[in-house]
């Protein structure tokens, strides 16, 4: 019989290829950090791959320097993620880096408990305010965490989102944009399709708010705001129907 995981924790997975790595991180978390369910451990960026697919993580506790693929390398494989990183190095001077691959933390070895203790709040405060929150409001409205709480938007505040990272820029009418703990797969999971379309592996646009579509010089449209929102190639032919569709209804 499989034991059923509460809600209210969150679920991880540890990544490193030492064995003491591995098992100091899980003592520590079971000892100290009971919010974490560790569902398993990989010694590698290839066995971690397949941990992701089988268990769903929310969170991976990642090492960078391991053999054959890094840390890095490990996260490049994915170009939607649905799961929180925390670096987990022995070595400082990546922290740019990991910031840059948009992680929530970066723990310096040997881990400092209290440290630790302080990630996991921080990767609860962004599961709370961004999964929790949005089910208390109507369903067009858009609930993003803020440093005083969080901001209620309705679909008609938003005109296009862009991905940066594990994080995504939100651009907004007022032009008081926000940067979230989200991935742009999650927005575009969450936001209604039938005004919302994904129409670049970076980009998530607002069809209200376009502008000018022009195919000079490759495709790509220009939002109210005066942005220049690129269109892959692939995506072209989809939203080109979804124009006359939307045009062939007026």
């Amino acid at each position: 019989m499989t034991s059923q995981i509460s809600p209210d924790k969150l679920t991880a997975i540890i990544v490193d290829d030492e064995l003491h790595g591995r098992e100091n991180l899980r003592m520590l978390i079971n000892n100290y950090c009971q919010e974490i369910e560790i569902l398993g451990c990989a010694d590698s960026a290839l066995s971690a791959k397949e941990l992701v697919h089988t268990k769903l993580p929310e969170v991976v506790f990642l090492d960078i320097n391991m053999p054959v693929l890094d840390g890095f390398d490990f996260l490049e494989e994915y170009e939607d993620r649905n799961f929180m990183v925390v670096f987990v190095s022995a070595h400082e001077e990546f922290g740019i880096n990991a910031v840059k691959a948009g992680a929530v933390d970066y723990l310096l070895k040997p881990i400092n408990i209290k440290e630790l203790k302080q990630t996991v709040k921080k990767l609860l405060c962004i599961k709370g305010k961004t999964i929790k929150a949005e089910s208390i409001f109507e369903t067009d409205k858009l609930v993003l965490p803020a440093s005083h709480g969080f901001d209620v938007f309705i679909f008609d505040d938003l005109i296009r989102l862009e991905a940066e990272g594990c994080y995504t820029k939100v651009i907004i009418k007022d032009g008081k944009n926000k940067m979230v703990s989200r991935t742009l797969k999650d927005f575009e999971d969450t936001l209604p399709k039938d005004l919302f379309f994904r129409i670049h592996k970076s980009h998530l646009i607002n069809v209200k708010y376009i502008k000018e579509y022009s195919n000079r010089s490759g495709n790509y449209v220009i939002m109210i705001d005066g942005s220049k929102v690129e269109i892959s190639r692939r995506k072209a032919p989809e939203f080109i129907q979804k124009i006359k569709k939307a045009l062939n209804a007026v």
